[in-house]
C-alpha cells in the first residue's frame, strides 16, 4: 500500500484514516495547528504580558496558602522546564510524581537533582504493584491503544486530591503547543473515563482494584467549578524551544538528555515505541517531529531524516520488554500472544457516555451554561 505523506510536515495516512490532504498535499493537521497557534502560542511580547498577568493572578490567590500551584513531575523535559521556571518564577510549588515502578535511572536522577535545586515540597505516589500491574495488563489482553490509561488516571487522581486538601486553585500543566501541536485523532482515549476503566478491567483484569484511587470525569467537572481550579499552560507562552530547554536544565541541575519525547519511562517507551507501532501501526514520532516543523524548531528534510532511523535500539527494547514481564508476571507466550492477538478500541467497550448519571450530568451543565 503506497502511503501518502503530508507536503508541509511528516503527517501520513499509514495509520489515519482521519487524515485529509488538500490540493497541495498539504494535511489538515498542520493546517489546523498552523491556524490554531494564533490563539494558543504566544512567543512575543503578548505571551510576556499573557504570563506576567498569570503569575500575579497566582500569587495573589495564593496569599495566606501554603502553595501557590501544583505540578506534576514526570521526569521528561517539559515537566521538568515548567518546574525550572516556576523556581525562576519564585512560586511555591507542590511538585508531585507518581512512581509506577517503571522510572529509568536517568528519569529518577533527573527528579532528583531537579528537587534537590528548586527546594520544592515534593511528594511521590506509588500505587499498589500488583493491582497497578495487573490493570495495565488488563489493558494489553483488551488490545487497546493507549495502556498507559490507568498510569494517567491514578497521577490525576492523586492531584486532585492534593488540590483539595490544600485548597490549591492552580494546576500548572506541562502541556505546550510548541511541541505538541499535532497529535494523531483516532487510537486514543480518554484516561478519566471510570466506566470504561472499569470495564475493561471487568473484561480482562484478574485481580481487584480496591486499592487504586481514581477520578471519573464527572468527579474532575464538578471540582473544577466547585474549586475553580484553573489549569493554566505557561510554556505556551514563552518561546519554547527543545534545545535550548534541554541546555538550560543542564546548567541548573546537571539534567541528563534521557533520548526522543517520552522516553523517560519504561512502560510509556514501550507504549510509543513498541505497542503503538507493531499493534495499530502508529509511529508516534509524526506527531511530535510536525509538532516541531510547525514550531520552526526542525524542518521536514531534518524530520524525514530522523524517520529514516530505526524506531528504538534493539537491546535497549529488549531489556524493557523484560522488565515489563517481570513486573506483570508475563511469560513468554503469553506475551507473544497478546501481541499477536486482535486489536480493539476503548469505544468498543463499556462508556461513562452510556451511563444514565452522566447523561444528566451533561444536561445539567448545558442548562446551566444557558441560565
Amino acid at each position: 500500500m503506497s502511503i501518502k505523506r503530508c507536503t508541509r510536515c511528516v503527517m501520513d495516512d499509514s495509520s489515519d484514516p482521519t487524515i485529509r490532504f488538500d490540493s497541495s498535499g498539504v494535511c489538515n493537521y498542520c493546517r489546523d495547528a498552523i491556524e490554531a497557534r494564533k490563539t494558543t502560542y504566544f512567543p512575543n511580547k503578548e505571551g510576556q504580558r499573557k504570563l506576567r498577568a498569570l503569575l500575579a493572578e497566582v500569587k495573589r490567590n495564593g496569599r495566606g496558602r501554603k502553595y501557590d500551584c501544583i505540578m506534576g513531575i514526570s521526569g521528561g523535559l517539559d515537566s521538568s522546564y515548567l518546574a525550572y521556571l516556576g523556581y525562576k518564577w519564585r512560586l511555591r510549588v507542590l511538585a508531585v510524581h507518581i512512581d509506577d515502578g517503571y522510572d529509568t535511572e536517568i528519569s529518577k536522577n533527573n527528579i532528583r537533582k531537579l528537587i534537590e535545586a528548586t527546594h520544592f515540597d515534593y511528594e511521590v505516589i506509588t500505587p499498589d504493584a500488583e493491582q497497578f500491574n495487573a490493570l495495565t495488563l488488563a489493558y494489553m489482553r483488551a488490545g487497546v491503544p493507549n495502556i498507559a490509561v490507568p498510569q494517567d488516571n491514578v497521577l490525576f487522581a492523586f492531584l486532585y486530591r492534593k488540590m483539595k486538601e490544600e485548597k490549591i486553585k492552580y494546576f500548572f500543566s506541562g502541556g505546550n503547543f510548541a511541541l505538541e501541536s499535532i497529535l494523531q485523532k483516532g487510537n486514543t482515549y480518554k484516561a478519566s473515563d471510570i466506566v470504561n476503566l472499569k470495564d475493561i478491567h471487568r473484561h480482562y483484569g484478574t485481580k481487584p482494584i480496591d486499592k487504586l484511587r481514581f477520578i471519573s470525569s464527572l468527579q474532575r467537572g464538578i471540582d473544577d467549578k466547585l474549586l475553580g481550579i484553573k489549569s493554566p499552560r505557561p510554556l505556551d507562552y514563552i518561546n519554547y524551544n527543545r534545545a535550548r530547554a534541554f541546555r538550560e536544565l543542564n546548567e541548573f541541575c546537571g539534567f541528563e538528555y534521557y533520548g526522543r519525547k517520552h522516553l523517560e519511562n519504561i512502560l510509556t517507551a514501550f507504549v510509543q515505541l513498541y505497542w503503538f507501532p507493531k499493534k495499530f501501526g502508529v509511529d508516534k514520532r509524526t506527531s511530535h517531529l510536525s509538532s516541531m516543523i510547525v514550531s520552526g524548531q526542525m524542518t521536514r528534510s531534518e524530520a524525514l531524516a530522523e524517520l529514516s532511523e530505526p524506531l528504538y535500539d534493539e537491546e535497549m527494547m529488549n531489556g524493557y520488554i523484560s522488565y515489563i514481564k517481570k513486573q506483570m508476571k508475563l511469560s513468554d507466550k503469553e506475551f507473544e500472544d497478546i501481541m499477536n492477538a486482535p486489536t480493539h478500541q476503548c469505544s468498543e467497550f463499556a462508556t461513562e457516555d452510556d451511563t444514565l448519571i452522566y447523561k444528566l450530568a451533561k444536561e445539567a451543565h448545558k442548562l446551566a451554561g444557558k441560565l
